[in-house]
């Protein structure tokens, strides 16, 4: 197992391979570099491609620098949320011929406990993908200091939580007595919310809305899409991994609206828009792993890759 797959095992390779082929000859942006899987697999198969690497985490973009060291003069590196990036590369004009984002969590992640991803008890309620020196807020702060009504929107709209507006309320009742801080007391709050002994399903859901709230992981996505949108040269791809509805969606939805001619409200009796579509999806649904990844790699199951490519 090479050293990228033991900070993190990179999803659909051979498909992201694929997806970003039209890329292939020019300046591709991974704004999820994480271990650098995705990135050393391009620059292998694509002797033109070069790569700009982009990560919050500073782990996660110390561990790409070794991986991609034999790639040296053909990779540049920056410590940086993907949106943010996004916006400054879109300011200077389109220069990408390709961008690659896989989202959610990394392995290296949730198996060091120390970063708090796990739902695991004895965990620290953190969460956060960038540095604890940046001062973000963890997902401890966010359990003990929102009111009921803005932690019951983080689980309805993050988690898709059906019983949100009790969790809220066993949040606030629990942490009169002692402050959240460990897994185990959001475990305690949605046992109580639940009437009964969460399920691994329902903890996910609650774990995910949190995790997504901490990093603005929403947020991120819908102020990333349009920039590199604006970033990307004629012809250009975008390919986007999910592993969670909410992203997929977005993703999903972006893709389809820059697809159409007409994005006119139905009643106006002539076309005042743009008139003209950005580009296409280069599939119609979503590609997803294969069985025999699936099994190779669990993790890989909830796996969606989309991908649109931009009008030459």
């Amino acid at each position: 197992m090479g050293a990228e797959q033991t900070f993190h095992r990179p999803v659909m390779v051979a498909e992201v391979l694929a997806h970003l082929e039209p890329a292939r000859h020019g300046e591709i942006m991974d704004g999820t570099v994480g271990g650098g899987g995705h990135s050393r697999a391009l620059l292998e198969r694509y002797p033109s491609c070069r790569i700009l690497a982009v990560d919050r985490d500073p782990a996660a973009l110390e561990h790409a620098r070794a991986v991609l060291e034999p790639f040296e003069h053909r990779v540049s590196f920056r410590s940086d949320r993907f949106d943010d990036t996004a916006v400054e590369l879109a300011a200077e004009g389109p220069r990408l011929s390709g961008a690659l984002l896989d989202l959610g969590v990394s392995a290296h992640h949730l198996d060091e406990d120390a970063r708090g991803f796990s739902f695991r008890p004895e965990v620290p309620l953190d969460m956060r993908m960038a540095s604890s020196l940046l001062g973000e807020p963890t997902a401890a702060d966010l359990l003990n200091d929102l009111d009921e009504d803005d932690l019951g929107r983080i689980f309805r709209d993050y988690g898709e939580e059906p019983r949100w507006r009790r969790l809220a309320k066993a949040v606030v009742l629990l942490r009169q007595d002692r402050p959240f801080r460990l897994a185990a007391d959001l475990n305690e709050a949605l046992a109580k919310a639940l009437r009964r002994s969460p399920t691994p399903k329902d903890r996910a859901r609650v774990f995910q809305a949190l995790r997504l709230a901490v990093n603005q992981e929403m947020e991120s996505l819908e102020r990333a899409l349009p920039a590199l949108l604006e970033a990307l040269l004629p012809g250009g791809v975008i390919a986007v991994v999910s592993y969670e509805s909410l992203s997929d969606r977005l993703v999903k939805h972006t893709f389809r609206e820059w697809s159409r001619e007409c994005v006119c409200p139905p009643r106006l009796p002539r076309c005042v828009c743009r008139g003209v579509a950005f580009g296409k999806p280069t599939v119609r649904r979503a590609v997803r792993p294969t069985e025999a990844e699936v099994e190779d790699n669990p993790r890989a199951r909830s796996a969606r890759l989309r991908s649109w490519r931009k009008a030459a």
